[in-house]
């Protein structure tokens, strides 16, 4: 198994032996990324840590479970489709996004930006929802599911900023393993922290004329993050000033939609 799969097994919480199995059956899962869409055992080995034969094995059940098809063409797996509709469910059953995604919208044709909702998976930040209405269309095209570097995206920073100082540290240590120019990142997700704790929100432009805020958003116990962004040749500072406000004033008004519609109880 990977030093990364590892780390975040080992802080897991309640974690036992007898869910091992469990675990490398998700880890198999989790090294299907766009652009490895088909993977024989060989490469999920290499890619999990894992050993050829255990490999083996849990792709086999995979397969019967559903969650893989065999290409028997090319002797490689490929992600199933039942995969797509637990994707489906969570989204679906997502209050923090059914809450947040009229309100993302709004605000997208308003100021006519971008507009994102993500939540952090290991070391990387997952967008739950993007909403693209920047007049000047960028490079990259994000959508839903879509993965992005934490360490060097404004999501990535303000999750950060929301941790534990223990926690943070952790994972930044975890951080540190990937990046050779380390000490300017960390130097610049320092900065991040103070000012989530000073303004609610912190800057990044890690894309080519790209600028973008990001605020956390804690709530039901989990830490999410909503963002803005825009193809933009203005500087950071003059993008803060003009769209902290509104990055804000919209994570202020999913908080309180979630709190009016908390149940409460008997």
């Amino acid at each position: 198994m990977t030093d990364q799969a590892r780390f975040f097994l080992d802080h897991k919480p309640g974690r036992s032996p007898a869910n091992r199995s469990l675990e490398r059956g998700v880890e198999i899962l989790r090294a299907f990324r766009p652009g490895s869409e088909l993977l024989g055992n060989g490469e999920l080995a290499e890619r999990t840590g894992l050993s050829k034969a255990t490999v083996s094995r849990l792709t086999q059940t995979l397969v019967g479970s559903g969650m893989l098809q065999l290409d028997k063409a090319e002797r490689a797996y490929r992600l199933a489709p039942a995969v797509l509709s637990l994707s489906h469910a969570m989204r679906t059953a997502s209050r923090v996004l059914q809450t947040a995604a009229p309100r993302m919208l709004e605000l997208a044709r308003q100021r006519h930006i971008n507009v994102g909702l993500a939540a952090p998976d290991r070391d990387e930040m997952v967008y739950l929802e993007s909403i693209r209405y920047a007049r000047r269309a960028a490079l990259r095209h994000v959508v839903s599911g879509q993965r992005v570097p934490m360490e060097l995206t404004s999501l990535g920073r303000a999750y950060l900023a929301a941790l534990t100082p223990q926690h943070r540290t952790q994972l930044m240590q975890l951080l540190s393993k990937r990046r050779v120019k380390w000490k300017g990142i960390e130097s610049e997700i320092r900065k991040a922290c103070t000012d989530v704790r000073t303004r609610g929100f912190c800057a990044a432009a890690w894309q080519p004329e790209v600028v973008a805020l990001a605020t956390p958003l804690e709530v039901e116990g989990s830490i999410y993050v909503l963002n803005i962004s825009l193809s933009t040749q203005e500087s950071i500072e003059a993008i803060a000033q003009d769209l902290g406000p509104p990055l804000l004033a919209l994570a202020q008004a999913v908080r309180h939609e979630l709190a009016v519609r908390e149940p409460r109880s008997e």
